[in-house]
């Protein structure tokens, strides 16, 4: 809280401070050495107060350049700086025609006849300076003594730190840079004032304190003008200077801006404490960069190490990349953490002042200052934005060494840096200069892109689709306009393409199960299509993991249980088809009978993607089904019954699939029993599972099991 105590002219605690009409606070002494004098009949220009600093003027030798109707500055004549770098002019130099420049907001305001005594007086911050120095002054001992403090002898107001004389002259010499500060004696307090706390008010005293009307004086204050923002007096109201203005009685209005003040308090509690955290954060990543720092040097010398002769003066090179990077990266957090320390520190400074202020039973006072404290409040808490808490770096060093290349491109080797990672200055010009070097030594420059490289940790295999992720090493004279990435068709066979575009990950879906795919990438630009990439081999899963598909299923059918449960609406049959396509391998699933009503026949099986949704399943010419009740089943195909056969399904029964597109078959199980003979043959083309069923069925699935081993010859 120092910081809201003291006066940004003469760097000390305030005294006599007096209200600028920009709501900021000066001393009253600092406010006669910071008037300017104008000519006469010109208006002060606000936010001209300074061309360079804060009332740092133009020097003497530049004032020729300006006259003094363009200048905005005035005729001064030179003289001394205050402590805090503020511009003081002799007495001798004020007249009538004089204004004020705030130091913080650089407002200038013409001085009346009344001059300085015409801004009002702070006795809500003269009092809260007040109480500072007496809790300050409660404990006057050294604060640099190692054992057994004495008491202080002098106070620095700028260190804010208590000396004894020994300790003054050991570690605060008036010499150096610290020639400057201020040192004060500390102020003393009388023995009984630092033993007795001070005492509330007795119960059902009225707590506000009443204040005398500035310019009536046998009146107090009782109520507020909300256009000067003022607190006035009954005959203030009388004599007509606020008589058409908007007035509201003093008490509320006191109360309604401590609400206000203390709901802003809320949220920027709210954020120092988010903030507090991300200093947590920065701090833990300082360490994570330091750790990672360390294991990525270690991995760089152990590549380097098993490389041949040529790599020895390439090693000590990409060291000294990687150690500047890691110390760009710690840098940056280093400014990130004293940056975020210091508007924490100012939004706790603040947060202090205001919860002093709200103490505070001065109406009149308090009204004051209150407006452009809650401004200051919510300005405060606009500044912790999202990305204010956000870490400029993360502590993966992005950057990886490509050990393939023969060992004439071993002088060219450097470390890539990934396309979704912003390059640092550090390493722009670092790279430059790489370049330069590469043209000196009359190397052939890139036309067409280069091979890609495959990135292997980001490639992966789900079910029947895979993704792969792709980067560029080297980057060409002209950028990389597109990819093509090519997969053969699961047999060895030939390439096909399957993806032309600017990504560089790309997932492809509808492959077969149980198969290996080869995979290249190559890019193109203006100049030209570059050369493949090395080939990246991608199993898919042995096994067939999928649920029910919601999008292609009638609109009487009822999904649960991440759509792995279905149930029907309807008592017509209604079907509903799997998220699996098959063309290639064997594949068997279940579905376990969850609520069997009334004897229904659901059927079961396979079909095509456009089959009849509205139907039983296997009456029409694109589905393969068994449908079955409580004592026998049938097989279905373009709504011929065949191969009926004894033996049924209840509430716990589980009917199984198995699909062999090796052999080209369907057959059907019923608790684990294969039912029936092989239902269907010569199956060709692509397959999806279905089930069709109504309001008195439900059933659950269960996929990624192994085939059945008790099949019949």
């Amino acid at each position: 809280m120092d910081e809201e105590l003291k006066c940004p002219v003469c760097g000390s605690l305030f005294k006599e401070p007096i209200i600028l009409p920009c709501s900021h606070n000066v001393c009253l002494a600092c406010a006669r050495n910071i008037i300017v004098q104008t000519p006469e009949g010109e208006a002060p220009q606000p936010g001209r107060a300074s061309a360079n600093s804060d009332y740092d003027y133009l020097d003497m030798d530049k004032m020729s350049m300006y006259s003094e109707t363009d200048s905005g500055y005035g005729s001064y004549t030179p003289c001394l700086k205050s402590p805090n770098g503020v511009r003081v002019f002799p007495p001798a130099l004020l007249h009538r025609h004089c204004s004020v420049t705030c130091p913080l907001c650089h407002r200038s305001v013409s001085l009346d006849e009344r001059g300085l005594r015409g801004f009002p007086r702070n006795r809500l911050l003269e009092a809260i300076v007040s109480r500072y120095r007496h809790n300050r002054a409660a404990a006057v001992k050294c604060q640099l003594c190692d054992r057994n403090p004495v008491d202080a002898t002098i106070m620095c107001e700028q260190c804010d730190v208590y000396y004894c004389a020994p300790c003054q002259q050991r570690c605060h010499p008036s010499r150096g840079p610290l020639a400057k500060h201020r040192l004060v004696p500390p102020a003393q307090v009388p023995a009984a004032a630092q033993q007795q706390p001070p005492q509330p008010p007795p119960p059902g005293a009225d707590a506000r304190k009443l204040t005398t009307c500035a310019e009536h004086e046998a009146e107090n204050y009782s109520m507020y003008c909300v256009s000067c923002k003022n607190p006035v007096c009954y005959q203030c109201l009388e004599e007509g200077k606020h008589g058409k203005h908007d007035v509201k009685q003093l008490g509320i209005t006191w109360k309604q801006h401590k609400c206000q003040l203390s709901q802003a308090l809320n949220g920027v509690s709210d954020k120092a404490k988010d903030a507090k955290e991300f200093l947590v954060q920065l701090k833990n990543l300082l360490q994570q960069i330091q750790e990672n720092g360390v294991e990525f040097e270690a991995c760089l010398v152990a590549q380097c190490d098993s490389l041949i002769e040529a790599l020895t003066r390439q090693k000590a090179k990409l060291l000294t990349k990687v150690t500047k990077e890691r110390e760009y990266k710690l840098k940056v957090v280093r400014d990130q953490i004293t940056h975020c320390t210091m508007k924490l520190r100012q939004t706790t400074g603040m947060m202090e002042f205001c919860l002093e202020v709200i103490k505070e039973n001065d109406p009149s006072g308090f009204l004051q200052i209150s407006d452009a404290l809650i401004k200051r409040v919510q300005s405060s808490q606009d500044q912790w934005v999202k990305g204010a808490l956000e870490p400029k770096v993360g502590p993966e060093f992005d950057l990886s060494v490509n050990t393939d290349p023969l060992l004439q491109s071993i002088l060219q080797l450097d470390f890539v840096q990934s396309r979704d990672v912003q390059e640092t200055p550090l390493l722009k010009q670092m790279h430059a200069g790489d370049q330069k070097e590469t043209e000196s030594t009359g190397a052939e420059i890139l036309t067409v892109p280069p091979a890609p490289l495959l990135q292997l940790e980001k490639c992966c295999t789900r079910n029947n689709s895979v993704t792969l992720a792709w980067r560029i090493t080297t980057a060409p004279v002209l950028p990389v306009e597109g990819y093509v990435l090519e997969l053969d068709d699961g047999n060895g066979g030939q390439y096909r393409e399957v993806y032309v575009g600017k990504e560089t990950v790309c997932t492809v879906d509808g492959l077969h199960f149980n198969s290996s795919y080869n995979a290249r990438v190559k890019a193109y630009n203006a100049n030209g299509v570059g050369a493949y990439s090395k080939t990246v081999v991608l199993k898919t899963s042995d096994v067939a993991w999928f649920t029910f598909d919601p999008t292609s299923a009638h609109r009487d059918i009822m999904l649960t249980n991440e759509n792995q449960t279905v149930s029907c609406n309807s008592y017509d049959d209604r079907v509903v088809l799997g998220m699996a396509a098959f063309s290639k391998g064997v594949h068997y699933w279940e579905l376990s009978v969850d609520r069997y009503d009334n004897h229904p026949d659901p059927a079961f099986g396979v079909a095509r993607i456009n089959t009849m949704k509205d139907m039983m399943l296997g009456k029409d010419d694109k589905a393969w089904a068994m449908y079955v009740d409580n004592n026998r089943s049938w097989f279905m195909h373009n709504n011929s019954h065949t191969n009926r056969a004894e033996g049924g399904i209840t509430k716990g029964s589980t009917v199984g699939v198995l699909l062999d597109l090796n052999k080209h078959t369907l057959t059907f199980f019923i608790n684990k029993e294969q039912h029936g003979p092989v239902a269907f043959e010569n199956l060709e083309g692509v397959f999806v599972p279905a089930v069709s069923l109504n309001r008195n069925v439900q059933v659950t699935l269960c996929t990624g099991l192994e085939v059945p081993k008790n099949l019949k010859q």
